[in-house]
């Protein structure tokens, strides 16, 4: 069988045995995959001693007749973003953002502006909620769920609607809509038209990343740990 060679972030990893590791990359040309790679543990093997969670590097992978399990060949680290072991904050924008990424693809399944976004993500998180409201957007984008963000005419409170069972804003207030501000779907519609975050809309886009955040817990029907330790309480329908 051909090697495939690609770029990927690695976003899971285990222990398969005492020299070996199995792996969940999010590459750039063929998405999501799960690997093994025997003797990562090894010092002086052919990955120098492992690969590490939340590193970005160069594979070589031989697909593997009647199972979804590629072997890794080889593995060249890129990047490290060594920031992400000096801040919480940061630590937590990644681990969250690495998660959601394999929860919402689909295996080899490619979509190279969401690797590009994680990348992104991984090396500006800590640097404000700009970052990370933008990955969402992709993330939901590139997923084919990326709600709908009409205002149906602002009242004079600022307040609209939103249901994550009709995805997204809605006219009127529905039973188990959320009430949200008019100038949080602004926030996020200047990030899916790519408009440049103005410097000080920190708590616009705090507002808007609690927003997606949610309504991809409703999608996805769970509330995943990382997003709990990031977000804490979320709006519920």
């Amino acid at each position: 069988m051909p090697v495939r060679h690609d770029e990927a972030v690695c976003i899971r990893h285990w222990d398969y045995s005492e020299t070996s590791q199995t792996v969940g990359l999010y590459s750039r040309s063929s998405g999501l995959m799960r690997a093994i790679a025997k003797g990562a543990r090894r010092p002086r093997g052919p990955f120098g001693g492992g690969i590490d969670l939340l590193s970005r590097g160069e594979f070589g992978a031989i697909a593997s007749a009647g199972s979804e399990l590629s072997s890794l060949v080889e593995w060249t680290l890129l990047e490290t973003f060594p920031h992400l072991r000096m801040s919480v904050g940061a630590n937590r924008v990644a681990y969250y953002a690495a998660d959601m990424t394999g929860r919402m693809s689909v295996l080899h399944d490619p979509h190279p502006d969401l690797y590009d976004a994680l990348v992104r993500v991984l090396r500006d998180a800590g640097a404000g909620a700009a970052a990370l409201l933008r990955f969402q957007w992709v993330l939901l984008s590139e997923s084919g769920w990326q709600p709908r963000l009409d205002l149906h005419g602002v009242p004079p409170d600022g307040v609209v609607a939103f249901d994550p069972r009709a995805g997204g804003t809605v006219a009127g207030s529905p039973e188990g809509s959320w009430k949200v501000r008019a100038s949080t779907i602004e926030a996020i519609r200047g990030v899916a038209e790519d408009l440049p975050v103005p410097a000080d809309a920190g708590t616009q886009a705090d507002r808007a990343n609690r927003l997606l955040a949610a309504y991809l817990r409703d999608m996805l029907g769970t509330e995943p740990a990382t997003m709990t330790m990031l977000f804490g309480a979320l709006a519920r329908s």
